[in-house]
């Protein structure tokens, strides 16, 4: 039946270019945004993921900074280590020639004693932003060690993420290898044996301090590599779940200004059919 008043094939087509319409809109702005699901509204769980993914992303990246704060406080205190490792076994082949009866100790001592005192000065130089790994107090505050936050843990979506931290000890060269107090003066090729005894020990702890410092380093590095490859693969996870793709959306757009165009000329036939009754009354 044909009605004069109710034209059910107009309200059809403008039902069908109101959806195309808001379909196109919708389209547009993802397009461009770059989001497909920008806000709750669009998708409200996939919103919720993302955002705190997003909060622990930001986490990470805090904690990339942390590790390159930490690394660079034990990369400071190991190169210290290590020199200090070169420093005694100079005292060491000094210690060694004296071990003569035919050598002037005195200037062999003076020599010592120099380079004693250039191993405490490096000890008491290795800090970085307040912090000396080779002294007995790390801080000043009286701490053995410095903690590094090196991960957040969460465990079910819902859950508090847990921080976890990287403890490294100081090596106390400050107090394990003071040359100055524990030292023998050498004042002949006997004491010259004496010292060469101690000076050995504390070779042995420098080149174990400065072992222990290399590996902390190692470690603090490759948690870094982890955080920032983590990271990395987070923020692909949320541009997975929230970014538009562009070639998909680019299809569709084109396919919807298509549907558009048919639909308002859907509508216009459509209301043009009722002039069509009026040939029937000619």
């Amino acid at each position: 039946m044909t009605s004069i008043l109710t034209n059910n094939g107009a309200m059809v087509a403008l039902q069908t270019l109101s959806s195309v319409n808001n379909d196109l809109t919708e389209s547009q702005n993802q397009i461009s945004t770059g989001k497909k699901v920008g806000s709750a509204s669009d998708n409200a769980a996939v919103w919720a993921i993302s955002k705190t993914m997003e909060s622990d992303v930001a986490g990470f990246e805090a904690i990339s900074e942390s590790l390159a704060v930490g690394e660079a406080t034990v990369s400071v205190a190991s190169a210290g280590a290590e020199q200090i490792v070169e420093k005694l076994t100079e005292i060491k082949e000094l210690i060694v020639s004296a071990q003569s009866e035919n050598v002037d100790h005195a200037k062999i001592q003076d020599d010592i004693t120099k380079k004693s005192e250039q191993v405490a000065a490096i000890i008491g130089a290795a800090q970085f932003n307040g912090a000396n790994l080779l002294a007995t107090d790390v801080d000043g505050a009286g701490a053995t060690s410095v903690g590094v936050l090196a991960s957040l843990d969460r465990v079910g979506p819902t859950g508090t993420p847990t921080a976890t931290e990287i403890s490294i000890a100081t090596v106390d060269f400050e107090a394990n290898i003071d040359l100055a107090s524990n030292l023998t003066a050498i004042t002949d090729s006997a004491t010259a044996a004496t010292a060469l005894g101690e000076v050995e020990a504390f070779l042995t702890t420098a080149i174990d301090g400065a072992a222990q410092l290399g590996a902390d380093t190692a470690r603090l590095s490759d948690q870094g590599e982890f955080v920032s490859k983590l990271t990395d693969a987070m923020k692909m996870g949320i541009s997975e779940m929230t970014d538009t793709n562009m070639e998909e959306a680019s299809a569709r757009l084109k396919a919807l200004q298509t549907q558009q165009q048919l639909a308002v000329q859907s509508l216009s036939i459509a209301n043009g059919a009722p002039q069509s009754l009026m040939s029937l009354f000619r």
